[in-house]
């Protein structure tokens, strides 16, 4: 007796196998779709700031490949690498990388040590803390410009500034009649410089370590003291190890936002007795010398720079992130 299989048609297996890919064709379009749905609010934000800042960069970087200068108009055409050039060989441009790395060093460093000190007193608690903290803050929260102001009238002049009131005040009390009366911004320009900038990013230095060493184990500083451990090997084994890259992203923010700055140069001393760092230089080669191209050239090679410090911060910041997110 023979069996007989009988096979299904070939169209009703077809039938039944082409839902699945349909099916997932389906699923793809509703999942892009969703997508979507999700990013385009965010589309118009994306489009102003594509207009606000790239745009702008583009074109700054188009405009140092010419040579305009309103200074002289009918010499106007491409340069190529000209500009560049001459932006590398310029004693002027040699000078102002000098004078920035040498001011941004010192603001960072300096700012960096005392806002670690402030921020080690804050983690303790005592009456009025909070008070203390809004008042250690506030520099920060000053605009620039009035920052700069402040220092150069208020405490630099020398004919009515607090630090020489201050000194006439100290020489009278030992019967003196003749003070020190010395001119901060003319003896000591770069100094001068510094220490408003050291006052005004002082804070947020402190604020970013003392956010570090409010994050540490108080378990692991409990047992460490138990054992015998003194408040300085705390410090150097513990908490030390602990804000290093609290302390690499200070840095590197502030020394980000420090060699950019052009306010305080800019209204303590005007960029003179070898305060021009590169903005100020930058701006004099724009608006003083109206070499568009060159002033062009000079930014974009201050982008870049500013570029590749930004790109270590944005590091630290991932790791800081992944290290939380793991505790």
């Amino acid at each position: 007796m023979s069996t007989q299989t009988t096979e299904p048609p070939r169209g009703a297996a077809a039938g039944t196998a082409s839902p699945a890919p349909a099916a997932r064709a389906r699923a793809r379009r509703t999942e892009r779709a969703k997508d979507w749905a999700r990013r385009a609010p965010l589309l118009p934000a994306l489009v102003f700031l594509v207009i606000v800042t790239q745009l702008p960069f583009v074109a700054t970087v188009v405009i140092s490949f010419t040579r305009w200068n309103a200074l002289a108009p009918d010499n106007r055409g491409f340069a190529a690498f000209d500009n560049y050039r001459a932006v590398f060989t310029d004693p002027a441009m040699r000078s102002s990388v000098g004078t920035t790395v040498l001011l941004t060093v010192t603001v960072v460093l300096v700012s960096l040590l005392l806002g670690l000190g402030l921020a080690l007193l804050l983690d303790r608690s005592f009456r009025g803390r909070g008070i203390v903290r809004t008042l250690l803050i506030t520099p920060f929260l000053v605009v620039p410009v009035a920052s700069a102001l402040l220092w150069k009238h208020a405490l630099y002049n020398a004919s009515y500034g607090l630090l020489n009131g201050v000194l006439t005040w100290i020489w009278r009390l030992f019967g003196s009649d003749s003070p020190p009366q010395p001119d901060w911004m003319t003896d000591s320009p770069l100094a001068a410089v510094e220490v408003s900038l050291i006052w005004q990013w002082t804070p947020f230095m402190m604020l970013i370590l003392l956010a570090g060493l409010q994050s540490r184990a108080g378990d692991a500083i409990e047992a460490a003291r138990m054992d015998g451990a003194s408040a300085f090997d705390v410090f150097r084994y513990l908490t030390l190890p602990h804000l290093r890259r609290y302390l690499e992203l200070a840095a590197l923010l502030g020394t980000v936002y420090v060699v950019q700055n052009f306010d305080a140069v800019f209204t303590i001393t005007s960029g003179g007795l070898g305060t021009a760092n590169l903005p100020y230089t930058i701006y004099q080669t724009f608006y003083q010398a109206h070499d568009y191209g060159r002033a062009s050239a000079q930014g974009v090679v201050v982008v870049l720079c500013s570029l590749v410090v930004a790109t270590f911060a944005l590091r630290t910041v991932s790791s800081l992130l992944r290290e939380e997110v793991t505790r």
